[in-house]
């Protein structure tokens, strides 16, 4: 395991659950991506609630059925790693947003110390 503590980039995708590449979920794309490519480690988020640049309301409330929920990829690695990945994730989206900021790292490991 390489370590990653210290200033590193935090990378953010947003997109709707229904977005799909090639018949399969566009996040799962990603986050194989992403481990194929040997990033730090990612994590899905799933959403409740939330809109985007159409302005829908998009909710899993009882009065109407789920739909096209958000869903928020986080992985945070180098300054490096992110500028190589940034283009491949890219060339996977269909809409959505993808932001990147400074984060600094105080623990990343498994296990005790």
């Amino acid at each position: 395991m390489r370590g990653i503590e210290g200033e590193q980039v935090l990378v953010r995708v947003y997109l709707g659950e229904s977005r799909k590449v090639h018949h399969k979920p566009l996040h799962r794309r990603l986050l194989e991506l992403l481990r194929r490519e040997g990033l730090a480690g990612a994590t899905v988020l799933k959403g409740c609630v939330g809109f985007g640049h159409d302005r829908t309301i998009h909710t899993a409330s009882v009065e109407c059925l789920a739909q096209d929920l958000p869903v928020v990829i986080e992985t945070v690695d180098t300054p490096e790693h992110v500028d190589a990945l940034l283009a491949k994730i890219d060339a996977l989206m269909t809409g959505g947003l993808v932001t990147t900021e400074r984060a600094r790292v105080i623990r990343y490991g498994g296990g005790a110390r």
